[in-house]
This record gives C-alpha cells, sequence and structure tokens, in this order.
C-alpha cells in the first residue's frame, strides 16, 4: 500500500510543475504586439512620407524586440521545466533501478513456488488449518509479485515518458533559439535601414521625396524600355552586349535616376522580379553593402554566367536592404543586384534575343538600358550602360 502511495506522489510531483505555469503570463506582450501590428498596418495605409517612415520603422524594430523578449521567456521556462525534468528523471531511475532488484530478488522465489504442488503444501502441513493458512500466504505472496510487477512497469512506462518529454523540449528548445537568432538579425537589419533613412536623408522631407522619385524614374525607364526597345539581334553566352556607365545621373537630384557608375543587374519573370542568385551561377565576391571593407560572400545557385567578370564589389542585394524604403513600388525591396568591377565590360550571361533602349529618365536625362529575352517568360535588364 504505502509503494503504491509513494507512486501517486512522484506522479503528482512530475505533474505539478508543467501544470504550474500561467496561461497568462506573456499575454501583455501578446497584446502589444497585436498593437503593434495593428499600428503598422495603418502606417502603410498612409501618404508617404519621411516622418511615416520612419514611425513605421520604429514600429518595426519594437515589435521585433518583443518577439525576442518573447522568445527569450519562453526559452527561460523550457530551460526551467528541462532542469526539473532531468531531476524526475533522476529520481525515477534510482526507484526503477530499486525496483528491478527487488524483482530479481524475489524472482527464485516465485518460482519455488510456482513449481511446488499445493499436495506438497499439504505433506507439509500438520492440520487443515495449518494448511489453509500456507495457502492464504502463498496466494498473498502471488498477489505482492503481481502488484510489484505492475509498479515496475508503471515506474518503467513513467521513466520513459518523462525521458520522451525532456527530448521534445529540448527540441523546442533549439528551435525558438534559431528562430531568436533570426530575430536578432531581422532587428539589426531593422536598425541599419533606419540609420540609412536618417544618413540618406539627412531627416529631410524634400531629399525623401526626391529620392522616391529617383527610383520610380529608374522603375518608369525600366517599363518604357519594354515597349520602346530596339531589337539588335540573338546573343550567346559570353557575348559582350555593353559597358558599365551612369546614363540617367544628373548634378541635380530632382532630374536624376543614377546615384553613380555601377550596372544594376535584374531579372523578371512574366513580368515579377526574380532573385538573381537563382540564376548566377556559384561566385565568391566582394560585399560591400553594410561594410564599406566588404566581406566575401559566395552566391548563387544556377548556370548563367556574371554579366562582370572578376573583381566584382555587390553594392546592393536583391531584397531588403538598407536602401529599400526607397522602392515602395515593390513592396520596399530592391529588385535586382547593384554591382561593380574591375572591368566595365558587361556579357551575356545566357543565350537569348538582345534589346537596346535610349530614352528619358526623370523627365530630362538620358538613360541607356539593355536587355535580354531568354525564353519561357524571362528577361534579364542593365541599367545605367554607356
Amino acid at each position: 500500500m504505502k509503494s503504491i502511495v509513494y507512486v501517486f506522489l512522484i506522479i503528482i510531483l512530475l505533474f505539478y510543475p508543467l501544470t504550474s505555469i500561467k496561461a497568462d503570463d506573456v499575454s501583455p506582450v501578446d497584446q502589444k504586439i497585436e498593437e503593434l501590428k495593428t499600428k503598422i498596418s495603418e502606417l502603410q495605409n498612409q501618404e508617404n512620407s519621411l516622418s511615416k517612415q520612419i514611425s513605421l520603422l520604429n514600429s518595426n524594430i519594437e515589435l521585433t524586440t518583443l518577439r525576442i523578449d518573447t522568445i527569450k521567456l519562453a526559452i527561460g521556462k523550457l530551460s526551467k521545466e528541462i532542469d526539473e525534468l532531468a531531476e524526475e528523471i533522476g529520481r525515477l531511475e534510482v526507484l526503477l533501478t530499486k525496483r528491478l532488484e527487488l524483482m530479481l530478488h524475489r524472482i527464485p522465489e516465485t518460482y519455488k513456488r510456482q513449481v511446488t504442488p499445493a499436495f506438497g503444501i499439504l505433506l507439509f502441513s500438520s492440520d487443515v488449518s495449518d494448511f489453509i493458512s500456507r495457502m492464504k500466504y502463498l496466494n498473498r505472496v502471488q498477489e505482492e509479485d503481481a502488484q510489484l510487477l505492475l509498479q515496475l512497469k508503471a515506474t518503467q512506462n513513467n521513466f520513459g515518458e518523462r525521458k520522451e518529454t525532456r527530448e521534445k523540449k529540448k527540441t523546442q528548445q533549439e528551435t525558438l533559439k534559431k528562430q531568436q537568432e533570426e530575430e536578432q538579425a531581422k532587428l539589426e537589419r531593422q536598425k541599419r535601414e533606419k540609420q540609412a533613412l536618417l544618413t540618406q536623408t539627412k531627416n529631410s522631407e524634400a531629399v525623401y521625396q526626391s529620392l522616391l522619385a529617383q527610383a520610380l524614374a529608374e522603375k518608369n525607364a525600366i517599363d518604357r524600355a519594354r515597349i520602346e526597345g530596339v531589337k539588335v539581334g540573338p546573343v550567346k553566352k559570353g557575348d559582350v552586349i555593353a559597358l558599365v556607365g551612369n546614363t540617367g545621373w544628373n548634378p541635380d537630384p530632382n532630374k536624376s535616376c543614377s546615384t553613380g557608375k555601377h550596372l544594376h543587374f535584374e531579372i523578371q519573370k512574366n513580368g515579377s522580379w526574380i532573385d538573381p542568385a537563382g540564376y548566377l551561377s556559384s561566385k565568391t565576391i566582394l560585399d560591400v553593402q553594410d561594410v564599406a571593407s566588404g566581406v566575401n560572400w559566395t552566391v548563387g545557385s544556377g548556370s548563367w554566367d556574371w554579366p562582370l567578370q572578376d573583381s566584382i564589389r555587390l553594392t546592393q542585394h536583391f531584397g531588403k536592404t538598407p536602401y529599400s524604403w526607397r522602392y515602395p513600388y515593390s513592396g520596399y525591396i530592391h529588385t535586382g543586384f547593384d554591382m561593380v568591377s574591375s572591368s566595365d565590360t558587361i556579357r551575356a550571361p545566357a543565350d537569348g534575343t538582345l534589346y537596346s533602349s535610349s530614352g528619358l529618365c526623370a523627365g530630362s536625362t538620358i538613360i541607356k538600358i539593355k536587355y535580354i529575352e531568354h525564353g519561357d517568360g524571362i528577361t534579364s535588364f542593365y541599367l545605367h550602360v554607356q
């Protein structure tokens, strides 16, 4: 009876720590997260302005920070639960060992009782009363053996369940740690985006609107090139198609759609922007988007050649960048790769039909664009060429 009570107490101790965590511990944080999501949604629907963009970045930074805090809290709770489970598993292991030892000790006696016929007990009994007492004792011992076996099985099952629970929580913890790393990287990126915005606009609404207009003028120039472009003819992979230039630049920022000599290379499929990394072959380049001194970055998973050769420096990625606040028309993503090289020669990355366009950008500045139609709805663009 004491053994059953002990097992019951162990089970209570095992489950109490896991059920003692209140469900509403993080509800204030969850409520704040929902409020920030609503605010961000409302800001996105407002007229574009520098103050709106700063407020949007601040809200995203606050939201990411709260998510990191929530993840840290969850990791902390899991760590506590894992430690408690480790202690419980240790206690169960001791209990299991003792019960196994007891069971192994009783097995020989049980075997003897099983092979002793009832009439053998009768022979050793002094009278009927003694025989009945011996039979009752035998039955009680057999019941205790059966009860011990059940307790042993229950302890084994509980031991296995707690170990499995601990492993699941460890897996959850590792998943949360990875999420925390991702959110932390996002937070650092958002902070860089805010700093870049303030630096590039000089915290001036006029400069902000001018830079937005430049980016939109470049996008409109690409759209017109698709319509007005003149067919040059077929090109093969590796053929020279143009030279890197700075067409579209104007000393008046309100009439410019280039920030300096570079190649803007982008790929569209059926009119939608595609990450060039999925088409370009793997190559280690100098990435200077975030660090002026640059870091080596191996990028590319396709079969296309790079349009520039050797000593490539990538100044802006595809997607979210410190400059992508300029591109509201694309959902605030940079639509291609910006790059420079020790060589100005631009070569066709794959076979296709070459087109050339030369037209106004930002109203009065000439921008020259080349593009190649590769088939299957895929077109590659080359901007600011000489």
